[in-house]
């Protein structure tokens, strides 16, 4: 169980200091993941390969420290521009690829829009049929439309 050690300057009891447990508080701001732009990204592949071709026994290893990359990055960086060229060195962006593009998604909404205006015509088609039976069982004559069907 680790040690509670106070706060030099700070006693124990000091109810301004109620929010702090007594151990030193520091503050360190995370470490922003690094990007390499493609241009970057292809400047080190070119830079592995001209080292690979020197024949200089840990050269590329020392392209790597100097780098502060990892191999694994150098040989998906290779495969991508084998791959794709330098186009597939660019950043994707992050997460699922949408399955439906924008044509497809305002088809699709226009496809359901429809549904739901074919349902409320049904509807009000039974909705007619059922005021046109109602009036011959009462025997009430129906209104003339302007509109003959």
């Amino acid at each position: 169980m680790p040690k509670h050690t106070p706060i030099p300057d700070s006693p124990e009891g000091d109810p301004s200091r109620d929010d702090v447990s007594g151990a030193s508080v520091e503050t360190v701001a995370p470490k922003r993941r690094r990007r390499f732009s493609a241009s970057e990204k292809l400047r080190i592949v070119k830079a592995a390969d001209a080292a690979l071709a020197s024949g200089e026994r840990g050269a590329v290893a020392a392209l790597l420290r100097k780098e502060g990359i990892y191999s694994s990055h150098l040989s998906a960086w290779r495969q991508q521009l084998a791959d794709h060229g330098s186009e597939g060195l660019k950043a994707k962006k992050p997460g699922r690829k949408p399955k439906r593009d924008a044509k497809d998604r305002e088809l699709a909404a226009l496809k359901k829009k429809n549904a739901e205006l074919e349902r409320k015509l049904r509807v009000a088609n039974s909705l007619i049929d059922l005021q046109k039976k109602a009036h011959e069982i009462l025997g009430l004559a129906l209104p003339e439309s302007d509109e003959k069907s």
